[in-house]
């Protein structure tokens, strides 16, 4: 796994997502923040969170998806289930994963996270391919950017977001990302 001058990595699924913009210039990315999501929630391996990512999630296909109606979102990697990593948008850019967030007194920290969504939620234990994988993009990440802050969206949104959630174990995830 390795980055070429954009940010796209090879050695990983790449599925491009249309949500992104440019980063502000001379912004050094030195954060990632780690989320879950499930479409539907707590239902897993289905093609709703590509479709989201998208722009393409028929929103009359299920009760919950009639709130996402318009969402544009997107993150970096996403890190399915079997512990299948897939790239969304380019290291370079800014993907639309954090929305309203500060961490330390900096806003906007879409403009300098690489964002990572796990397959997962709130209520299940994520899988050990997942926390492998996720060790293994972080050591890699940490290689080619000045990460300095590893933290949660529940971190930099509170009282808006609680993910990654209860169930992961971030001692789990530190241990073997060194």
């Amino acid at each position: 796994m390795k980055p070429d001058s954009a940010g796209w990595f090879s050695g990983v699924k790449r599925i491009a997502s249309p949500n992104y913009d440019a980063r502000p210039q001379r912004t050094p990315i030195d954060m990632l923040v780690i989320h879950n999501i499930s479409l539907p929630p707590d239902e897993f391996g289905g093609a709703a969170i590509g479709q989201l990512f998208t722009n393409t999630l028929d929103c009359t296909t299920h009760p919950y998806y009639e709130r996402l109606q318009g969402v544009r979102v997107s993150a970096h990697f996403l890190i399915r289930r079997d512990g299948q990593v897939i790239q969304w948008v380019a290291c370079q850019q800014r993907a639309w994963h954090a929305g309203i967030s500060a961490w330390q007194g900096r806003t906007r920290c879409n403009d300098f996270a690489i964002g990572i969504e796990l397959e997962g939620c709130d209520t299940q234990a994520f899988e050990a391919a997942q926390y492998r994988a996720l060790a293994r993009l972080t050591r890699v990440l940490k290689r080619h950017y000045p990460i300095r802050h590893i933290v949660g969206h529940a971190d930099i949104a509170p009282g808006r977001k609680t993910d990654p959630g209860p169930f992961f174990d971030w001692q789990r995830y530190l241990n073997l990302q060194k």
